[in-house]
């Protein structure tokens, strides 16, 4: 059965290699568009992100036809290339080969969207 709307938020956290804290605030606010665009491509909704030096929250409501794995590998992977294709870090970026996703209520995501 197709399912065509979902109302599933995740909270996902994706943190840098070896927790090294690469992610400066001079490209900080770029890394944000840069995955917020990633996630709407994907015909998703972003409602929250913060880039910290050594992680990244994002808060998402996917589309039914995304996993969270298989979002979460879309946005970790196209975010390293073009973090290192710009040189946005002083040194090579990478992430961990895993990240967090929790999933989070609807009144969850209203009070951060609030």
């Amino acid at each position: 059965m197709r399912i065509e709307f979902n109302n599933l938020y995740t909270h996902f956290i994706f943190i840098t290699a070896n927790r090294y804290p690469i992610i400066t605030e001079v490209s900080r606010e770029r890394i944000e568009k840069y995955m917020t665009g990633i996630v709407n491509n994907y015909n998703s909704k972003l409602y929250a992100i913060y880039a910290n030096p050594e992680h990244v929250h994002l808060l998402v409501s996917r589309s039914p036809r995304l996993s969270e794995e298989l979002l979460a590998t879309i946005v970790a992977d196209s975010t390293a290339k073009f973090v290192n294709e710009n040189k946005l870090t002083p040194a090579a970026f990478k992430w961990q080969n895993s990240a967090s996703a929790f999933s989070v209520s609807k009144s969850d995501v209203a009070k951060v969207c609030h």
